[in-house]
This record gives C-alpha cells, sequence and structure tokens, in this order.
C-alpha cells in the first residue's frame, strides 16, 4: 500500500495509522513533502501512533508485511519488486519526495496489487500516480476531502482519476485489511526498473510551447493515467496547476525584482539631479528628475500589480462607526 500527504498530512497519517490492526499483514509505504533540510520526525511520531513499527527507508530496503516505511527528506521513493529504493532525481509537481513517483513505481512494479492512498495535502501531487495505479487494475483511496486539513490534493484525485474509495481516514484504515485479506498477488515488475522517473507509462508525447521552470528546457504535454502532465527531458514533470501555481510564483519574483530595480532607478536619477542642480545645471537637472517621475509610474503600476488591493471596510462589512 502506498500512501501520499501534504499539508496537513501529519494529522491524517496519524490517524490512519491509529487505527490499523496490528496484525495488518501488508507493507505501507509513506511519503510526505516535507523541507529538504533536517532530518524528519514522522517515522517517530507514526510509530508512537501505530500499532505496527514505523521506519524511516533505508536505500535497498526489503519491503516486509507489518511494517510502516516512510520516505526521508529530499528523495523520491522508488517502489521496485520487494524492496525499496531511493533516488535524489528531478522533482515532479516542485517535490522530492513527489507521491506520483511513489505510486507510479508502485503500479509498474505490482499492477493490480498496488494500492494508492491520497491524503490531506495542497494541490494536485499525486493525481496523475493514483491514475496509473488505476491504469494497472490497482485501487484507489481517496480521504473524503471534507474529512482533510487541505482539500487540494484529495479533490484533485477525484476530479481527475476513477477513485475507487472516498471516505474518512478512520474509514480508510477500516478498508485496509479487507483490501489485504485476499490473496496476496505476485509483483509483476522488472527486479530494477531501467529508469524509475523516466520510464514513466505515457501517451504520445507533444512539445507544449512552455519552459520547465526548474532548468529551461522545452516541456512536453503527456498523458499518465489519463492525467495531463508536462514534462522535460531532464525529467521535471508538473501537472497543470502546479506548473500554473511556479509560473505564477515566478511571475511574482520577477516583478518583485523590476520594482526594486525601477525604485533604486528613480532614486538614483534624483541624486544625479541634486548634483546637478548645486553645480548650477538645472537644464540637465530638470532632465533627470523627469527620467526619476517616470520611473516612479512605472513602480507605481508593477506595485499595484503585486501588492493586495486594501481592504474597504465599509464595503465589507458595512458601515462603521466609532
Amino acid at each position: 500500500m502506498a500512501v501520499g500527504a501534504s499539508a496537513g498530512g501529519v494529522e491524517a497519517l496519524a490517524d490512519l495509522v491509529r487505527a490499523l490492526p496490528e496484525d495488518l499483514a501488508v507493507p505501507i509505504v509513506v511519503v510526505m513533502h516535507l523541507p529538504a533540510s533536517g532530518t524528519s520526525v514522522l517515522p517517530a511520531i507514526l510509530d508512537r501512533a501505530s500499532p505496527l513499527p514505523a521506519l524511516p527507508i533505508a536505500d535497498g530496503e526489503a519491503l516486509a508485511p507489518g511494517r510502516i516505511y516512510v520516505g526521508p527528506p529530499d528523495h523520491h521513493v522508488i517502489v521496485g519488486r520487494g524492496e525499496l529504493s531511493l533516488t535524489h532525481g528531478p522533482r515532479e509537481n516542485g517535490y522530492r519526495p513527489a507521491v506520483d513517483v511513489l505510486f507510479r513505481t508502485a503500479a509498474l512494479s505490482y499492477g493490480p496489487a498496488a494500492i494508492g492512498i491520497v491524503l490531506s495535502g495542497t494541490l494536485d501531487d499525486g493525481a496523475a500516480g493514483l491514475g496509473v495505479i488505476k491504469a494497472h487494475g490497482g485501487i484507489a483511496i481517496v480521504q473524503s476531502p471534507d474529512d482533510a486539513t487541505y482539500a487540494g490534493m484529495p479533490q484533485a484525485a477525484i476530479d481527475r482519476v476513477d477513485v475507487d474509495h472516498v471516505c474518512p481516514v478512520r474509514e480508510i484504515a477500516a478498508l485496509l485489511p479487507l483490501l489485504a485479506a485476499g490473496d496476496p498477488l505476485p509483483a509483476i515488475g522488472p527486479a530494477l526498473l531501467p529508469d524509475p522517473l523516466l520510464d514513466v507509462p505515457t501517451s504520445e508525447e507533444h512539445a507544449s510551447g512552455f519552459i520547465c521552470p526548474d532548468c529551461g528546457g522545452a516541456l512536453w504535454t503527456v498523458d499518465e493515467g489519463g492525467v495531463a502532465r508536462y514534462r522535460c527531458r531532464i525529467g521535471h514533470a508538473f501537472s497543470e496547476h502546479s506548473l500554473l501555481t511556479v509560473q505564477g510564483a515566478d511571475v511574482e519574483a520577477a516583478l518583485w525584482a523590476a520594482l526594486r530595480s525601477l525604485e533604486e532607478r528613480a532614486a538614483l536619477l534624483r541624486r544625479i539631479a541634486g548634483r546637478a542642480e548645486e553645480a548650477g545645471n538645472r537644464k540637465s537637472a530638470a532632465s533627470f528628475r523627469a527620467k526619476a517621475a517616470d520611473a516612479d509610474r512605472q513602480a507605481e503600476v508593477i506595485r499595484a500589480g503585486v501588492l493586495p488591493a486594501p481592504l474597504d471596510v465599509g464595503a465589507a462589512g458595512g458601515n462603521v462607526t466609532s
């Protein structure tokens, strides 16, 4: 079983594992979006909460039933046949570890035996990978959006994948022993995937006309498990929503940089104008002050685009009296 979470995921994961039976005879592999630096305390949190032992994944870790394997920061988790491996490969949807990588490799290695579970989180990491699990005959489970602290990831999965079960976390925990009760299916994938990040089951690629925000390479449009994705030759991958989010952040950063440059230019022009006046060059001083005023006007246009509009208290809440 493969579980992915992001914002709000610690609480959801703790609730999930707390309700698991101690005789659950399947391995559970967990990844969560984490800061790249430092050591994750998530394995310790889940170990205290669950009747099953939870441990951080080591590269080459053998899969054993009745254990919870937790992915470390800044590494993708690759599900192979009977073992787990770690890679520092290209980010997907801006994340490493990415839920899509976990789900996709679980589907490639275990086919109909793979179970993917999407929990609380923002944006839509995991939706494409869950689609690959479904395409290989596996089972897709999603936390109910109204049960999640952040509904973005669950709702994206529901919108894009024909999921099998949508329910609160505690109901997911009750469902898992029933799904694990059947005869276990053998792994079907190769012992070692030739390239678990780039060897992706997709439809034909088409040039998108967009640029990868991570490396500057061309992005190609692909279909992964029925979900539209953008992938560059390096391996960086984005859903439509995650690409839009990254582009928005890049545009905002560029606007702030332009605003700073224009304000610095205006200040320098006024300083030059002052020195020109001291030297008696009034015509030059006037020209520099006019250029400074132009820079100020340009800066105001950009400032209006990046700063939120002030709240109109009167319009929002009626008349305000002192």
